[in-house]
């Protein structure tokens, strides 16, 4: 059964319950100034203890990756290790402020460096900005080197400006939103019948208006695309630059590089590969490299190492680190410029450099050897009992269609997703890729053991049998979560973002 209704917290307490630890008869103007304070904010009235109590309470029945699996296709939900939350929380990052000069900064520009180093390496790219927030972020910024690249060239060559973006279909989302933000014309790509892009078909739309292909590989079908290196010569050869997306990134660690597929940019969500936390919409981080030819159009700054003076060397024996001066370079005169404030989420960086130096090389290498496996070990079984539209090995996630089960019982991929709720599991990514029917996007990482894939596997048959037994039973669920199923429609047309006082209640 569903555990009781939580009221808000402006719905519980009494007036003058709250301020037990402040003198309640002096006057809100003896501890703030005036100008803070506004009569008509509707505050609660509560105790600490009430709050406390409150929040925790609803923190107990947030779903996250510390309490079940989490098998969302495409968003890489794996666990967080505590020793990269102890890193970022060691008092000389932590209690840093980002004013401070280079100078006083040397360990944090350190981590930034290295990060930037150790991905650029890891990924075959010349060289990373740390400076763009997250995914969508850096593809915007990536998108914008493009389009400055591509004005110089034009005034260079007198050749008319390239204002095609080329998308697959089975890239992420986000991708067209982020060429249409930039004054792109966005052309969109069918896949093939195999789920990848046709050398054919891309040629067909080249031209010199093309300014960028963007895609990822492996694509959001978790299918490898095995022609990449003669869809980049096709789109280099007709002038344009390959765009690579790296929300999927933890498919290739340490086994393929975008570099030598040929692409010339790509960002990386290292929230998702790189074991940061960042459910509910939390702070992401996402890094944008590039190849050679467009390393001075990176976002500023720049971290630089350059050799210490002899008199501040530590010594013959000092480690290569210790040598180096590092400083922040924002004279870059190419550079898009800054895409936030500040110089980068830079708890995330530690965080990502944490993990890349515990992994080490052969280790990242394993990561997504092992995130492969798990991924076709719950592809094989649940070809059983639903439709594997591309039935070959995948790498780190696959799809599976609910389409048959809709037409036979009228269970639909959306109901499948909300009965794994009543069975503990967040529900993997439905209706994505828009060209499976009835999809389930599933990728299970590498952190799961057997024994969850197998209770997850389990759980789906269970629902697809009960579906197709007693299909009213799934179409009820979920019954045994707080809320049990929501109008979506409603949800998002008429979105209720605040709460208000009754008309007519008195506010305190």
């Amino acid at each position: 059964m569903p555990e009781t209704a939580e009221k808000l917290i402006f719905e519980q307490g009494e007036e003058g319950r709250a301020n037990q630890y402040v003198e309640y008869s002096k006057p809100l103007e003896t501890f703030l100034p005036k100008n803070l304070l506004r009569e008509e904010l509707p505050l609660p009235d509560n105790t600490e203890l009430d709050v406390v109590r409150h929040f925790t309470r609803l923190s107990h029945r947030t779903f996250g990756i510390d309490l079940g699996f989490y098998p969302l296709g495409s968003c890489t939900m794996k666990y967080n290790p505590r020793v990269n939350d102890t890193m970022a929380n060691l008092p000389g990052f932590r209690d840093l402020h980002p004013y401070t000069p280079d100078e006083l900064s040397q360990g944090a520009l350190q981590v930034m460096y290295e990060l930037e180093r150790s991905l650029a390496s890891l990924f075959g790219m010349a060289a990373f900005s740390l400076n763009p927030s997250a995914g969508a972020h850096a593809e915007l910024a990536a998108l914008l080197i493009a389009k400055k690249y591509f004005k110089e060239q034009s005034a260079k060559t007198g050749a008319p400006a390239r204002d095609k973006v080329i998308v697959p279909d089975t890239a992420h989302g986000t991708n067209p939103a982020s060429a249409a933000m930039c004054g792109f014309k966005v052309i969109s790509l069918p896949s093939d019948e195999r789920g990848r892009v046709s050398v054919d078909e891309i040629k067909k739309v080249l031209g010199p208006d093309t300014a960028v292909c963007m895609m990822t590989n492996p694509n959001t079908l978790g299918l490898f695309e095995d022609h990449i290196h003669e869809i980049a010569k096709a789109v280099h050869d007709a002038g344009g630059l390959m765009y690579y997306d790296g929300a999927n990134g933890n498919a290739i660690m340490g086994n393929v590089r975008p570099g030598d597929m040929g692409f010339d940019l790509m960002h990386l969500n290292t929230h998702k590969t790189f074991t940061i936390p960042h459910g509910g919409g939390g702070a992401g981080h996402g890094p944008i490299g590039v190849a050679a030819h467009l390393v001075e159009y990176l976002p500023t700054p720049i971290v630089r190492a350059e050799p210490k003076s002899n008199g501040e060397v530590v010594g013959a024996q000092a480690a290569p680190s210790d040598k180096l001066a590092y400083s922040l370079d924002f004279n870059r005169p190419n550079s898009i410029g800054p895409m936030r404030s500040f110089w980068t989420n830079f708890a995330h960086a530690v965080r990502a450099l944490s993990y890349i130096y515990a992994n080490g090389a052969e280790g990242l290498k394993k990561v997504s050897q092992l995130a492969v496996l798990n991924a076709n070990y719950i592809r094989v079984q649940v070809k059983e009992f639903l439709t594997t539209p591309y039935d070959e090995i995948c790498r780190h996630e696959f799809v599976a269609s609910a389409q048959e089960l809709k037409k036979e019982t009228g269970v639909r991929a959306l109901d499948i997703a909300k009965a794994l709720l009543d069975r503990g599991y967040m529900a993997p990514t439905v209706y994505f890729p828009l060209i499976v029917p009835e999809c389930l996007m599933i990728e299970p990482t590498e952190t799961e053991s057997k024994e969850t894939l197998d209770t997850f596997i389990a759980a789906l048959r269970d629902i697809v049998e009960t579906a197709k037994k007693n299909p009213q039973e799934i179409l009820d669920a979920p019954v045994k979560t707080v809320v049990g199923r929501v109008d979506e429609t409603r949800a998002a047309r008429q979105p209720d973002l605040r709460w208000q006082p009754a008309s007519g209640t008195a506010q305190q």
